[in-house]
């Protein structure tokens, strides 16, 4: 009995899956429609009549993954959560994107194509947009520069998406105890934001202690 043929759904699914896996491995420019091909056991006309080409190809793959890395985040924020529950949140969801689909974050980190619309950084746009909303609402009643939001939004999605990076070639510690400590250190610095963080830059040098014999 012959094997049943794949419906154009099926090959599309299929096709967007082993692209991510090849251009997790090899990189958009490492990558070819013929190595796409080949581990699908298709012809590259195949790949061509889905995708147009190898950058039509990629193009999905990087927003099929940003959707799903940015739902994971955005679904753990809410009203009724604290700021410390929300910083904490949105690092396991990135920490357990990151440990599911390890494939999709290379995908990601690797430098896009300018057609893609920026890849990891478009996305990280997205989610520092949306973290700088909690935070103005954090800092308005805490008299802190509601202007600044933006600023500490994009700095706490950097710290995450850098620690992640190295989380994942690492795995020195459990993804629970990585967020923790990113908690520890953003809700601490957050906690204690000055008004004015200008004084913060006019401080008296202090010299280093002598190494104990």
């Amino acid at each position: 009995m012959s094997e049943r043929r794949m419906t154009a759904s099926e090959r599309r699914r299929q096709l967007v899956g082993i692209g991510k896996e090849v251009f997790a491995q090899l990189g958009y420019d490492g990558a070819s429609v013929e190595e796409i091909a080949s581990r699908a056991g298709v012809s590259k006309p195949i790949v061509y009549e889905h995708f147009g080409g190898k950058e039509g190809l990629y193009a999905v793959v990087v927003d099929r993954e940003s959707e799903r890395l940015l739902g994971m985040i955005t679904s753990r924020l809410g009203p009724g959560i604290g700021a410390r529950e929300q910083v904490h949140a949105s690092a396991m969801a990135f920490l357990d994107y990151i440990e599911e689909d390890p494939d999709g974050f290379r995908v990601l980190i690797r430098d896009s194509p300018s057609f893609t619309g920026g890849g990891m950084a478009g996305l990280l746009s997205d989610v520092a947009n949306k973290a700088e909303d909690v935070l103005a609402g954090y800092f308005e009643p805490a008299g802190l520069p509601v202007e600044a939001a933006a600023l500490y939004a994009h700095a706490l999605v950097g710290m995450v998406v850098r620690v992640g990076a190295w989380w994942a070639e690492e795995r020195l510690l459990p993804k629970e105890v990585v967020a923790d400590h990113l908690t520890a250190l953003a809700y601490g610095g957050l906690s204690r934001l000055p008004r004015n963080p200008s004084g913060y830059t006019r401080f008296r040098d202090i010299p280093a202690p002598t190494p104990s014999a």
